[in-house]
C-alpha cells in the first residue's frame, strides 16, 4: 500500500466512523423524543428503555452506513480539492480511477460485511426490539397476532386456526378445508375441532373433539370424532410462528425456508422474495453511493462541508425513495423480485459510471 493510499484511507475511514456515530446519535435522539411519551405513559423502566435502544442500534447502523460512506467519500474528496492536493495529484498523472480504487475497495469490504450483518445480526436485534414494543408499548401487535390465522397447505387445502399458543405449539378452534380443485371454490372435505395439537415426535397434527364433513355429488355426510390425525399437513408450529412475523425479524436461512414452504403451499411469495433479495442488494448501496458521489467532489466547489452533507442527504434520500417505489411494483408481482431488489443499484450504478466518464480526468 502506497503512502497516498494510507493517507486517503485514513481520512475516509475516520470520517465514515465519525459520520456513522453522528447519524446514530441524531437518529436515537429523534426516536427517543418521539417515543418518550409512550415510555412514560406505560411506566417503562429505564433498563428496558436502554435494552430497547441497544436492540435498535443494528437497524440504525444498517440504514445509516450508506449515508456515512457517501459523506466520507464526498468530504474526503472535497477536502483534498479545497487544499489543492487533488490538483497536485492530477498534475502527477493520477486519474479518477486510481483515486477511487482504495475508496471503492473499502466500500466493497463494508458491503460484504453488511450482508452478514443485515442477514443475521439485524434480524436478531429486531426480534428483541419488537418484543419490547409489543410487551411494553402495545405496538406491532398485529404482526404477532395469534388469532385468526389462515394458512394454505398445498394447492387445495386451507387451514384456519382461531387461536395459536406459540409456547406449546397448540391451537384451538381449528378448521381444515379441502377443495375438489385448485380453484378453491368447491369443498370436498372439511374438519372442524376444538383443539389442534402438534406431535413433535411423530411430526404430525391431531385435531380433537370435532366433526368431519364429506361432500359428494349425492349429498353430504357428517362424522363425529374424538381425534383425527393428519399425516400429510406440510407445516409445523415454527411455520405458523413465521407466518405472523415480519421479514426483518427473520435471518437469511429462516426467510429462505419460509419462502420455500409458502411456494410449496401454492402461495404468492413475490413480497417475501423482494425482501429476501433486498437483504443482499441494500448493503451494496455503500459501493453505489461512492461511485455516484465522488465525481461531485472531484472538482473544486464552494460551500464546504454543508454542501457535502446536503449532497449526501439528497442522494441517499432519492435512492431510498426510488427503492421503496420499485419495491411496491415487486410486491404486486409487476416486476421480477430479483430485478426489483437490484433496480435502484443498477440505475444509480449506471448514473455513477456516466458521472465518472464526464469528469475531466
Amino acid at each position: 500500500m502506497k503512502i497516498f493510499d494510507r493517507y486517503l484511507l485514513k481520512q475516509f475511514i475516520v470520517t465514515t466512523i465519525f459520520g456513522l456515530i453522528t447519524f446514530m446519535a441524531i437518529f436515537l435522539i429523534i426516536d427517543l423524543m418521539e417515543n418518550l411519551d409512550d415510555f412514560l405513559d406505560n411506566n417503562v423502566a429505564n433498563p428496558i428503555i436502554v435494552q430497547y435502544y441497544i436492540a435498535f442500534l443494528p437497524e440504525i447502523i444498517k440504514l445509516m452506513t450508506p449515508v456515512a460512506v457517501l459523506l466520507a467519500s464526498l468530504f474526503t474528496t472535497g477536502k483534498l480539492a479545497s487544499n489543492n492536493e487533488l490538483t497536485a495529484m492530477k498534475a502527477g498523472g493520477m486519474s479518477i480511477y486510481r483515486y477511487m480504487l482504495p475508496l471503492v475497495s473499502v466500500a466493497f469490504i463494508v458491503s460484504i460485511l453488511s450482508v452478514y450483518f443485515n442477514g443475521w445480526i439485524v434480524p436478531y436485534a429486531n426480534q428483541h426490539k419488537l418484543a419490547i414494543e409489543r410487551r411494553y408499548l402495545n405496538k406491532n401487535l398485529e404482526t404477532t397476532a395469534r388469532t385468526n390465522i389462515y394458512l394454505q397447505d398445498g394447492k387445495r387445502r386451507i387451514v384456519y386456526i382461531s387461536y395459536f399458543d406459540r409456547t406449546n405449539g397448540n391451537g384451538t378452534r381449528a378448521s381444515i378445508q379441502e377443495f375438489s380443485d385448485t380453484s378453491l371454490i368447491s369443498i370436498s372435505q372439511r374438519w372442524d375441532g376444538l383443539q389442534f395439537s402438534w406431535d413433535s415426535t411423530k411430526q404430525q397434527w391431531t385435531l380433537r373433539v370435532g366433526q368431519h364433513r364429506i361432500v359428494t355429488p349425492t349429498g353430504e355426510r357428517f362424522n363425529q370424532f374424538d381425534e383425527f390425525t393428519f399425516n400429510d399437513l406440510s407445516f409445523s408450529p415454527k411455520d405458523i410462528i413465521k407466518k405472523v412475523e415480519k421479514p426483518e425479524e427473520m435471518n437469511f436461512t429462516e426467510l429462505r425456508e419460509f419462502i420455500t414452504h409458502q411456494q410449496n403451499s401454492g402461495n404468492d411469495v413475490a413480497r417475501w422474495m423482494v425482501d429476501y433479495y433486498g437483504k443482499v442488494s441494500f448493503p451494496f448501496a455503500s459501493v453505489i453511493v461512492v461511485l455516484f458521489g465522488i465525481p461531485f467532489s472531484f472538482g473544486k466547489r464552494k460551500g464546504g462541508i454543508a454542501i457535502q452533507v446536503g449532497i449526501s442527504a439528497a442522494v441517499v434520500f432519492i435512492y431510498m425513495v426510488f427503492m421503496k417505489i420499485s419495491n411496491v411494483f415487486g410486491y404486486n408481482g409487476d416486476l421480477n423480485p430479483l430485478l426489483t431488489a437490484w433496480l435502484a443499484n443498477i440505475i444509480f450504478f449506471t448514473a455513477g459510471v456516466v458521472n465518472i466518464l464526464r469528469v475531466n480526468k
